[in-house]
């Protein structure tokens, strides 16, 4: 059970929940902690190129309803940015079993979706 926004979750893949979260608190390690892959997007509010990103995040997310994608900002969670190494953003990050598998600093469409793909496909 997870609680995301104010409402407690089960982290599972069905057809009701959207795998799609933004997340507003520093809890993005709980979240990678229980499950076995994690894609997450560090933006912040000021960031032009997380906006324009996000969308394509989110589209991505439904075509692999399996494994959560996250939203975080990474200005106002620093326990959660230290996970990755985020000197620029849009940062994206893939964790796997817990633990940073691999992570790309993107605006590019093409860029982000080989992202996704390498990352999903393992």
């Amino acid at each position: 059970m997870q609680t995301v926004m104010g409402y407690k979750i089960t982290l599972a893949h069905t057809k009701s929940l959207p795998m799609f979260q933004e997340i507003t608190d520093d809890s993005l390690q709980e979240l990678i902690d229980n499950n076995d892959r994690v894609l997450v997007q560090y933006s912040a509010g000021w960031c032009g190129n997380c906006r324009i990103m996000k969308p394509k995040f989110k589209k991505m997310a439904s075509e692999h309803e399996a494994i959560p994608f996250v939203l975080i900002d990474a200005e106002k969670n620093p326990d959660s940015r230290k996970l990755a190494d985020v000197s620029n953003l849009p940062t994206f990050a893939a964790f796997k079993k817990g633990s940073l598998a691999s992570q790309v600093q993107t605006n590019k469409t093409e860029v982000l979706k080989t992202f996704v793909d390498e990352t999903t496909a393992h």
